[in-house]
């Protein structure tokens, strides 16, 4: 597609432990539109995270290593750039918020230190202009008195206004996609609730492309165009959010789908789960990677991976059975 921001293709990232090597990624591809939101959804452990801290070449090597894949953005493979022209992109072209801010933000230096230094770096502001724009920054995302709260250091702001911070520092440049990692996971419902808002409305603000990481099909609903559910390192169903939630394919999705609470119906509704655990993928899997959790498996599961297919429209599913008719495609 010629419009795409981002198109990642082949994306496979590696761990080695005392164990052998983990198989984190294992062969990802999808891409971005400009002023798209795309929710990666799956459990812990799935490689959302992975995948795309692989994008922006963040995670630890070793013991971490891409061993494949490409991500263009703007005509270069962020992939293949040398560690300086990554390091421009960072912050200044893509911005990301991580899950846990107390880590993400130095506990000895001002908010207002670690505003101004992405401006400084990525555009050259001097330290007024970067002061001014650091302060602006702040009142955008919703914290009072941001001119004086500047000279505060991190322990004093609240864990959602610490949130805020982080979304500021990663907006301080206008990037064109922003890659936020679980930024809600360690907030309390009314504070998610807040933080989703905010990101909506800077959305629609500024006309960024946004990546939202995280676990909970409940927030992506109100907030993305278009959905990719993860599991054992793979991307197992992909479709725009309306379509996934009229018509989740996946066996592992419908699992998901059963044990989020729904508002919207009447009467008793038992939460289900899904037996089994997680995979830990030593070996690159040549079967379906959730086949030993899977109540629709059937022989050619164990057989074969299989690839994403097309089960609707724009709607795609890594699965050879049709749970709706427990027919097994070709």
């Amino acid at each position: 597609m010629p419009d795409l921001l981002l198109d990642v293709q082949g994306l496979e990232t590696i761990f080695k432990t005392p164990d052998g090597e983990l198989h984190a990624v294992n062969g990802v591809s999808f891409g971005l539109k400009e002023g798209e939101t795309l929710g990666v959804v799956g459990e812990s452990g799935c490689g959302k995270s992975v995948s795309m801290l692989s994008i922006l070449r963040l995670i630890p090597t070793p013991p971490g290593k891409i061993i494949a894949g490409k991500a263009n953005f703007f005509g270069q493979d962020l992939l293949k750039m040398s560690k300086d022209e990554i390091r421009a992109v960072r912050g200044s072209q893509i911005g990301i918020v991580f899950q846990d801010p107390m880590t993400s933000l130095n506990p000895v230096l001002t908010i207002g230190r670690q505003l101004q230094e992405p401006l400084m770096l990525h555009l050259g502001m001097t330290k007024k202009l970067a002061e001014d724009r650091a302060a602006q920054l702040l009142d955008m995302v919703g914290i009072p008195n941001a001119k004086e709260r500047l000279s505060d250091y991190p322990h004093q702001f609240s864990g959602g206004m610490r949130q805020r911070v982080m979304i500021a520092m990663a907006l301080a440049c206008a990037p064109q996609i922003l890659i936020a990692d679980e930024p809600t996971t360690a907030l309390d419902v009314t504070i998610q609730a807040q933080i989703t808002d905010l990101v909506k409305r800077l959305r629609s603000e500024l006309g960024m492309a946004i990546i939202w990481i995280t676990h909970d099909l409940g927030v992506v609903a109100g907030l993305a165009h278009r959905v990719i559910v993860m599991y054992g390192g793979f991307i197992i169903e992909e479709a725009p959010i309306n379509e996934l939630y009229a018509n989740p394919e996946h066996p592992y999705t419908l699992g998901l789908m059963g044990s989020l609470p729904r508002v919207d119906e009447t009467g008793h509704h038992r939460l289900t789960s899904i037996e089994g655990l997680p995979p830990v993928l030593y070996e690159k899997p040549t079967y379906c990677p959730f086949a030993p959790r899977c109540k629709w498996v059937v022989e050619k599961c164990w057989k074969i991976n299989p690839p994403l297919l097309n089960v609707g429209p724009e709607h795609t599913a890594a699965c050879w059975v049709d749970t709706r008719t427990g027919k097994v495609r070709e």
